[in-house]
């Protein structure tokens, strides 16, 4: 006599969660799998792990070629030449960008490391 999906569904609502986990357990045993990677795959984590969509672009070091760094940050962020230099010349790491779309950031992050800059995305 074979159960059938209600049955097991029923069954499992009535247990405690110590006896499902030892269910869960038995199960992996018996039939050599881990659930946690069924588990991670239908709520999402695995694309978590894949990594973030957006990162903040942050200046660690301006490198020797300054003049050409502060002209390139007034380009990406906006702003104006002396608040740009203000940026580069003040504490360090500084946040140029925050929330950029990786592939931005990356662009970002060549271009400044081209002039001779140290770039972090986080």
């Amino acid at each position: 006599m074979a159960l059938s999906k209600d049955d097991i569904i029923k069954a499992l609502e009535e247990m405690k969660l110590t006896e499902l986990n030892d269910l869960v357990k038995a199960i992996e045993d018996h039939f050599g799998v881990v659930a946690v990677a069924a588990v991670a795959a239908q709520t999402g984590v695995a694309d978590a792990a894949a990594g973030p969509s957006e990162v903040s672009v942050l200046l660690t070091n301006p490198g020797g070629n300054k003049v050409a760094v502060i002209k390139a940050v007034k380009e990406i962020t906006g702003l104006g030449l002396m608040d740009a230099k203000k940026l580069v010349d003040g504490t360090l790491p500084a946040t140029l960008k925050e929330n950029v779309k990786v592939e931005e950031a990356e662009t970002m992050k060549k271009s400044l490391m081209d002039l001779g800059a140290s770039i972090d995305l986080k």
